[in-house]
């Protein structure tokens, strides 16, 4: 559907005056009154803008597939949802690639794994993702050279930043948005998040010069700026990849 010059209106006027997201809220809730939900709209939606979070959970299970588009089914659905779920669970642990003290984060990553059928041999950390190389060679080349000269850009934490979608580096309110548009299908958002984390230490992380102690900033970073970072990096995934078209 065309854009609505209108509703372009209102929506930038909310925004001024401090009310930003009032009229994404309402389309929100038009499209999850479809009954069959509209599951591209959705998807459209939930990378376009944050979702709110009195919604978030009910279209994260739509999107993934956990609830079906038809509302009808959801109670039936769910409760069959959850029986799979304690029978994912203990099939890992009889296979003992978890056990009580095994991290949530780790859990669901193997639930996962096991569910779609790529369950690794073993958890060896992937290689550097050239994508994030090349766009922070557009974006601060000296730091690219800083890392690549002390050893320390193959030993960036990858395994935390893109195997477990920045859990356990980002708190709740910032990951939260960062899944907003993982789980919607826009993976390559984890490049940007791990992009604009670079830059937005560039002056600290050029003063590190054993890749060790980049590698320890970097699982630790401050938690008090991670909400403009992660605007920072959407911004970044607009620039290169373009702005989702509103199906709304």
């Amino acid at each position: 559907m065309a854009d609505d010059p209108q509703r372009n209106f209102r929506s930038a006027y909310y925004e001024k005056v401090g009310f930003r997201g009032v009229e994404e809220k309402k389309s929100l809730e038009i499209l999850l009154k479809d009954n069959p939900l509209d599951v591209e709209k959705l998807s459209t939606f939930s990378q376009r803008f944050p979702l709110p979070s009195m919604y978030r959970i009910h279209v994260w299970k739509v999107l993934l597939g956990i609830l079906p588009p038809h509302s009808d089914s959801h109670a039936l659905v769910g409760g069959y949802r959850k029986e799979q779920y304690q029978d994912i669970l203990e099939a890992l642990e009889v296979m003992r690639f978890i056990n009580s003290s095994t991290p949530t984060t780790q859990v669901y990553l193997r639930m996962f794994q096991l569910e779609s059928q790529v369950l690794p041999r073993c958890s060896e950390t992937s290689p550097p993702p050239k994508s994030l190389e090349h766009y922070l060679s557009q974006e601060e080349p000296r730091l690219l050279n800083h890392l690549k000269n002390t050893s320390a850009l193959a030993q960036l934490p990858y395994s935390l930043w893109f195997r477990r979608c920045f859990a356990g580096c980002l708190p709740e309110s910032s990951l939260q948005r960062v899944w907003d548009k993982v789980i919607s299908g826009s993976c390559k958002i984890l490049v940007f998040v791990a992009l604009e984390i670079l830059l937005s230490y560039k002056i600290i992380l050029m003063g590190i010069n054993r890749p060790e102690g980049v590698v320890k900033f970097l699982r630790n970073i401050p938690q008090e700026n991670t909400d403009a970072i992660v605007t920072k990096a959407i911004d970044l995934w607009h620039k290169y990849c373009g702005t989702p078209a509103h199906a709304v």
